[in-house]
This record gives C-alpha cells, sequence and structure tokens, in this order.
C-alpha cells in the first residue's frame, strides 16, 4: 500500500460550466481504519449529471458538497484493511465514497458487497448501478404499454440507453435524440431504438419528432428539458406519460439564464401525467431490481 493517498477536492463552487479551475489534487496520508472501519481502494467511479448540482451551494435533494474536501462519488472498490468482521480485504464492494485513491468507510456504513461473477465490474456502476435502476422505475412509472411510442432525450447516456431498451423490450416503438451523428448512430445500430436524431443539426426538434415518431408521443423520458421538452409537450397525445428524470440543458444556467417552457398548457388540454422522480426514494427495491436486470 503506497504511503500516499491522492483525493480531488472541491476547490471552489463552479459559476455556470464548472472548469478545472474548481478542482485541486491534494496529496494525504493513506487513513488507518479504525474499529469496525473499512479502508477502501477506488477501482472504477461514476460520474453522474447530478453531481453538478452537489457543487452548488443551493439546497437540493442530495447533499452539498464541501468547497475544500474531496468529492464524493459511486465507488466499486477492494477492500485494503477492515476492522468489520463484515467485510475482508480483498472483498469488492460498492459505496458512496471519495473522489481519492483511498477512502475510509466509518463503520462500514454504506457499503454493500458485489458480486463479481455477475457482470463485469463497471455494469454495477451503469446498466446494474444507479442509472440502469432510474431508469428501470422511471420506465415502470411511465406504464408503456406495447404499440406506444417512447422518446427518450440524452439517449445515447448511461440512464437514457437503458430506459430505451427496456422500452423496446416492452414492445414499443422508441425514438431518441442524442447530441452528434456518433451517437445516434449508436442508437440506432447498437442499442436497437427504431428511430434517433441529432438534436444540434435537426430541422428543428418538433420537427424531427414529426418525421421519426408520426403517430405522437405516448411517453417522454426526459433527461434534457429545455427545448426537447416543449417539442415533446408539442407532439404528445391525449394521455401522455412524462417521466422527468433530468433536465440537464439547465444545469450551468443560472435562473435568469433558464428559458421558461412556453407550452404547459398542453399538460391539461392533452391530460397529460408528468411527474418526477429520484431513485434513491426505491432503494428499498435494488434486490428486485439487480434479479430483474441481471437477466
Amino acid at each position: 500500500m503506497p504511503d500516499t493517498n491522492r483525493q480531488i477536492i472541491l476547490k471552489s463552487r463552479p459559476e455556470g460550466w464548472v472548469t478545472l479551475d474548481d478542482f485541486e489534487m491534494r496529496q494525504g496520508d493513506v487513513p488507518a481504519p479504525g474499529p469496525g472501519d473499512v479502508l477502501v481502494r477506488a477501482v472504477f467511479m461514476s460520474l453522474d449529471p447530478y453531481m453538478r448540482g452537489r457543487m452548488d451551494a443551493a439546497k437540493s435533494y442530495a447533499a452539498n458538497f464541501d468547497v475544500g474536501e474531496p468529492l464524493k462519488a459511486r465507488i466499486i472498490g477492494q477492500v485494503s484493511a477492515s476492522e468489520n468482521d463484515a467485510f475482508q480485504p480483498g472483498d469488492v464492494v460498492f459505496g458512496m465514497l471519495d473522489w481519492a485513491d483511498y477512502s475510509l468507510a466509518a463503520g462500514g456504513r454504506g457499503l454493500r458487497h458485489v458480486d463479481a461473477d455477475l457482470a463485469p465490474l463497471p455494469y454495477h456502476l451503469g446498466a446494474l448501478g444507479m442509472p440502469g435502476m432510474t431508469a428501470w422505475i422511471g420506465m415502470e412509472l411511465g406504464e408503456p404499454k406495447e404499440g406506444e411510442t417512447v422518446f427518450v432525450s440524452a439517449a445515447s447516456g448511461a440512464v437514457g440507453q437503458i430506459a430505451g431498451q427496456i422500452g423496446r423490450l416492452r414492445g414499443c416503438r422508441v425514438v431518441g435524440s442524442a447530441g452528434s451523428d456518433a451517437k445516434v448512430a449508436f442508437l440506432a445500430d447498437e442499442l436497437g431504438f427504431d428511430a434517433a436524431f441529432n438534436y444540434k443539426t435537426a430541422d428543428g426538434i418538433l420537427a424531427a419528432l414529426e418525421s421519426e415518431a408520426p403517430e405522437g408521443l405516448d411517453v417522454y423520458f426526459d433527461n434534457a428539458g429545455g427545448a426537447v421538452l416543449e417539442a415533446a409537450l408539442d407532439h404528445a397525445n391525449p394521455f401522455a406519460r412524462f417521466i422527468e428524470c433530468g433536465m440537464i440543458s439547465q444545469y450551468n444556467l443560472s435562473r435568469e439564464e433558464t428559458p421558461g417552457i412556453r407550452n404547459l398548457t398542453h399538460i391539461n388540454r392533452k391530460r397529460i401525467r408528468m411527474q418526477g422522480f429520484i431513485v434513491s426514494d426505491h432503494a428499498d427495491r435494488l434486490d428486485e431490481f439487480t434479479d430483474e436486470m441481471a437477466s
């Protein structure tokens, strides 16, 4: 085990887009576990869009990162030392730990064992991790029915690609949007989406939806917000279900910079159900999700 431990700390709270100047590398000692503690060496780390909000000072559904302290992430790691009978050196574990080579899980809290034989380890942060469960819960809330049309924005992302594939497994026509031609090809050629378009080069998002989803939208899995949400409202069918997972188009904008949605009247005129959700509210269903997704 090395004598020093690299940590990435939050140096300052970003204003607008995040830059390298907002972070700093710090060298520290490798922490020694006390009674009940577990020392974990990071192997894989998940970088997720919701982390942008945690860098701000404004209160949100997840605790803010502290300036001058290591940031936190979902980690797949290996136990290096343990003073906890539930964890032994060499165990592969999951936990919310520091952006660091080594992290201390006080009392072993938040750690759980990972079945390394179930799937490649990165899958436990993706399809079998929080993004996969987010897609699974969101699509359940959207109640897609065979023959319906599902639209997924930011569809090539960790959540969007799983949401789209779940829609296909449910017998739906699935349309995705992404921000590059390479991502669009990934959706259509590798993930099996029925149609996909580049929202940056399309001749209008609404026109692209009208072309790729001519029968309208029954379920919208929203990861983007903004102009994409507005176009989806225009193209929604009566009684459509809008699942509000994220609005990444707005994460780096101030309140004054954020454009308003101009056609919310569609919600009542079309009897649209719009529901936001946070995957952590459904943590009690982790085992059920893992069993189904692993298959």
